[in-house]
């Protein structure tokens, strides 16, 4: 049913068909393709639709220039104080120039893994253990410049490079646990020592400050003491003089009254004092009451007549008799004696 010429034109179609599919080609985003004419390297294809020139022309190497995650296996490293142990790490590296990551490098994952493998046993290797353990941002920085410096020529680009763990040997853990508790204890009794310390400095000066006080009011006493004193004494000089004023006045009442009053004072705090409840002291009662009637003449001067009439009442009291006393191996009768 078909002519030669159909089966021509057919075939001639199919072929263009043909041709222009494998001239097109469609780069996926995160992705570069490498073009190759007759085995050599031309040109880059980028992200998008592309053309090549059918059967001359083909797509190479298609890399990935997202950036990628490489896990670095644990291996043992020795540190420069001899001390075993054990890291592991991860690197993120991405394809700058997908044409030198193609033909530059051969397997290039593991040529970053093991570049990266031997450049943590260098720098690790140079340290302490100690400053292995405290200074991981330094080994991570040293490690991104040198593994970095190292894959550039392969068109790569290493952004970070990142220690995950670092386990020294059990012994030498629990020895680290022993040393760091023996470092708290020390620091628990020194602060413990400056506390101590601290409140008995604390104490020494509240008790200096106390004793001070205690003697700024001890000497204010003593001071208002003393003025009390000199004032007593003051009061006591000037009616003192007051009462020799009227001696020398011939006012024979004033001595009487003074004389009255320390007497009177003398037998009250006689009477008042702790040491003794039963006072026995010979006394003249007369000498009490005239005193008494002394006050009592001095009243009536002041005050008028209604002094004469205490004064009176005085003079009616008759000074007691002294009675004799009586021997009780005397069998004498009172007549006979008298």
């Amino acid at each position: 049913m078909f002519s030669g010429l159909d089966i021509v034109v057919v075939a001639l179609v199919v072929f263009v068909i043909l041709v222009l599919f494998a001239g097109i080609k469609t780069v996926p985003q995160g992705y570069q393709y490498t073009v190759e004419r007759f085995g050599r390297y031309t040109r880059t294809l980028e992200p998008g639709l592309n053309l090549i020139v059918p059967f001359i022309e083909r797509t190479g190497a298609r890399m990935n220039v997202m950036e990628q995650v490489l896990n670095i296996p644990t291996q043992e490293v020795i540190t420069k104080d001899n001390a075993s142990v054990s890291a592991d790490a991860v690197s993120f590296y991405q394809v700058l120039n997908a044409a030198q990551a193609a033909y530059q490098i051969s397997n290039l994952e593991n040529a970053i893994q093991n570049l990266t493998m031997t450049n943590i046993r260098s720098v690790m290797g140079s340290m302490d253990l100690d400053e292995l353990l405290s200074n991981r941002e330094v080994i991570n920085e040293r490690l991104l410049r040198v593994v970095d410096e190292a894959v550039g020529p392969w068109g790569i680009k290493v952004t970070r490079v990142e220690i995950k763990d670092i386990q020294p040997p059990r012994d030498l853990v629990e020895s680290m646990g022993r040393q760091m508790k023996a470092e708290r204890e020390k620091r628990a009794q020194v602060l413990e020592a400056e506390g101590s310390r601290n409140a008995q400095i604390l104490r020494a000066e509240g008790s200096k400050q106390a004793a001070v006080l205690q003697a700024e009011g001890e000497r204010e006493a003593a001071y208002r003491q003393a003025e009390a004193r000199e004032r007593l004494a003051e009061a006591e000089a000037k009616a003192t003089r007051v009462v020799s004023e009227a001696i020398a006045a011939g006012d024979v009442n004033a001595i009487n009254y003074f004389v009255a009053q320390k007497y009177t004072e003398a037998m009250a705090a006689i009477g008042t004092a702790n040491n003794s409840k039963i006072v026995l002291m010979p006394m003249e009662a007369s000498a009490l009451i005239g005193s008494l009637g002394g006050i009592g003449a001095i009243a009536r001067e002041v005050f008028g007549d209604g002094g004469d009439a205490a004064a009176n009442t005085t003079r009616r009291v008759a000074p007691p008799r002294s009675t004799p006393a009586v021997n009780p191996l005397d069998r004498t009768p009172p007549a006979s004696r008298s």
